[in-house]
């Protein structure tokens, strides 16, 4: 599949905010946290921090999120629900690291995963990122443990 990294577009966050993912992985619906939710949605808080990313269908299949402080990049992403689980995953993580490395400058790029998603992390580890930390987190009302990842060749 061909990835098209844009600007996302406000109809395009209410359209992410709609997704819901199945099973454990409904954790990743926009709305299960209000921070995040509120954050998609406004786009002052959004800022020019999201893409959209469409297939050469011109089709929404995802977004990437990208935050650089101190020379760090966080790297965020999210495939549409209908579509994961179905051998995508790798090449849609590195094409938004692709234009990450292209548009950002950093010294570290980094990520953080929710310790459960083990088909993530798996996905990570093969586009070259190592486990660096394991952590607690407030988020979707309650605590969790997430992993932090670095990219091992930046």
């Amino acid at each position: 599949m061909q990835f098209r990294i844009e600007s996302l577009t406000q109809s395009d966050a209410e359209t992410i905010a709609t997704w819901h993912y199945d099973g454990e992985y409904a954790f990743y619906d926009a709305e299960a946290d209000a921070d995040d939710l509120a954050e998609l949605l406004d786009p002052t808080l959004r800022g020019d921090s999201m893409f959209g990313v469409r297939d050469g269908a011109s089709e929404l299949v995802g977004f990437f999120a990208f935050q650089v402080a101190d020379g760090v990049l966080d790297y965020g992403l999210g495939l549409r629900p209908d579509l994961t689980g179905r051998g995508l995953g790798e090449d849609f993580a590195r094409a938004g690291l692709d234009f990450a490395k292209t548009r950002f400058s950093a010294k570290t790029i980094q990520l953080h995963v929710a310790a459960f998603n083990k088909r993530a992390i798996k996905v990570y580890q093969r586009i070259g990122f190592r486990e660096v930390e394991y952590y607690m987190n407030r988020t979707n009302g309650g605590e969790f443990e997430f992993v932090r990842m670095e990219l091992m060749d930046t």
